[in-house]
């Protein structure tokens, strides 16, 4: 009975995770008569509908996603004691569910995500981008990487790179209105504000700070970076997501003698889940691939814009 129950389970998250039976079918090698049959079973047994079935689409209903979260992580922990007994504690296996920003996942988290996916075959990785911070407990994630101060205590967290606010803006912007040479100059261009709320005091590593204005805002980092291409104004990014912008000289870093403030970046995980060999390993991938990135490809840019960097 309960190795029935754990067979339509995996089967249900496979489902969950493809968005069709189909291609959930072709995932295990069974046929989608055989799926569609489990998980009728696993839904008859809960006494509950787990997904809305259309002819054009499939989706979760709400008590499938709380059954998802939670059911996820079980049978994960259970493939990773397998793998831990039966090969040792030097393979990932299950699925890791990993949470970033936007911008972070897209420029260097998916690279790393499939590189270590490919060391580590028998994983799953799901990736999810999202600037809101979320619960990880809640939410059923493993991992977090995130930028600045943390709120919640009662994560773990680890350290992984550096990283810088800088202030920049196009090259064309800044041949019409003047490259600024201080802070008074600075207060007299137009700033791209961005964030939920916007962020119109941008502040510096002496602790001084500088009222910004401007006519374009939004909620969006990568709306204000497309804006800042375009020449509308100076704009505060992490170096991260600009660097291959100031590198081919689309960008142009505005006041770079004059840092602004730092916060580094963290892994972030719930107690316990070091336990887990997927993330276990995953944490060491990325406190050796993260600050190499930041050696090659980060620091040559900010030295390259102010000698006196180190």
């Amino acid at each position: 009975m309960i190795a029935a129950s754990l067979s339509d389970i995996a089967t249900f998250l496979r489902i969950a995770e493809r968005g069709s039976l189909t291609a959930a079918a072709r995932d295990l090698g069974q046929s989608p008569t055989a799926v569609s049959r489990r998980l009728a079973r696993l839904e008859e047994r809960l006494g509950v509908r787990l997904v809305n079935r259309t002819t054009r689409r499939l989706s979760l209903t709400d008590e499938g996603l709380a059954f998802q979260a939670r059911t996820a992580r079980v049978l994960a922990d259970l493939e990773d004691a397998e793998a831990e007994v039966s090969r040792g504690q030097s393979a990932a296996v299950g699925q890791l569910r990993v949470t970033t920003t936007f911008a972070f996942g897209r420029r260097f988290l998916a690279e790393t995500v499939h590189a270590f996916q490919q060391d580590h075959p028998r994983l799953r990785v799901h990736l999810d981008a999202s600037d809101r911070v979320v619960d990880l407990v809640e939410d059923g994630f493993d991992l977090a990487v995130r930028f600045g101060a943390l709120a919640d205590s009662s994560l773990i967290t680890r350290r992984l790179a550096d990283n810088l606010p800088v202030l920049c803006a196009s090259p064309e912007y800044l041949d019409r209105r003047g490259r600024p040479t201080s802070l008074a100059d600075l207060a007299d261009h137009d700033a791209i504000v961005f964030g939920r709320p916007a962020r119109d005091v941008w502040t510096f590593a002496d602790n001084t700070q500088l009222q910004v204005t401007g006519a374009l805002t939004t909620n969006d980092g990568d709306l204000a970076h497309v804006w800042a291409l375009q020449g509308a104004g100076v704009i505060q990014k992490s170096i991260w997501e600009v660097a291959d912008d100031v590198r081919a000289g689309r960008l142009e870093l505005v006041l770079p003698h004059l840092p602004l403030r730092s916060e580094p970046i963290h892994a972030v995980f719930p107690p316990g889940r070091l336990t887990s060999a997927r993330v276990r390993l995953f944490l060491a991938f990325l406190t050796i691939s993260l600050p190499s990135v930041w050696r090659t490809q980060i620091a040559p840019v900010l030295r390259s814009s102010s000698p006196s960097y180190e």
